[in-house]
């Protein structure tokens, strides 16, 4: 049996699905482009305001070094919570909210197309589809989050 625990919110990236614990997803936006923050990697797209709070944007196709591509109208921002703190990443689309069975959940392979195994929390088999199980922890490291908080605050004050 599964419970609600045992959900996740799956996304498309081109052509791969992936999929965050529905306990990580705050909330899925209708993308809306963020404010830029100057000086920033290219993967992140910038800060927006949510709930009154600083938000980092991440761009999880540039995260993850997949090509670019244009925004559309499936494209959204799912807010996460990682450690008690928010970040936006941008997705193609989700594609579901599916029950999962913890069990069937296989340990994440040391790489997967150009993805790190840090990145994964394994591989979920959804009919004849895998998802990739993202640990959403450890999209941005705890000192990319600080300096992100501190310039979007400055952008935000000033916008």
């Amino acid at each position: 049996m599964t419970t609600e625990a045992d959900k996740l919110v799956v996304f498309r990236l081109g052509e791969d699905l992936f999929a965050a614990d529905i306990f990580s997803v705050e909330r899925v936006l209708r993308y809306v482009a963020p404010t830029p923050v100057p000086d920033m990697p290219a993967y992140i797209e910038g800060v927006m305001d949510y709930q009154g709070h600083v938000v980092p944007v991440v761009n999880l196709r540039l995260r993850f070094e997949l090509p670019a591509a244009s925004t559309g109208g499936e494209t959204r921002t799912l807010v996460l919570n990682v450690a008690g703190e928010w970040i936006g990443v941008v997705v193609d689309a989700v594609t579901e909210v599916a029950a999962y069975d913890r069990g069937a959940v296989s340990a994440p392979p040391k790489l997967f197309r150009g993805l790190s195994a840090e990145y994964l929390k394994g591989i979920v088999r959804r009919g004849e589809r895998l998802v990739i199980f993202l640990d959403v922890a450890q999209l941005l490291s705890s000192t990319e989050r600080i300096s992100l908080a501190e310039a979007g605050a400055r952008e935000l004050a000033h916008g």
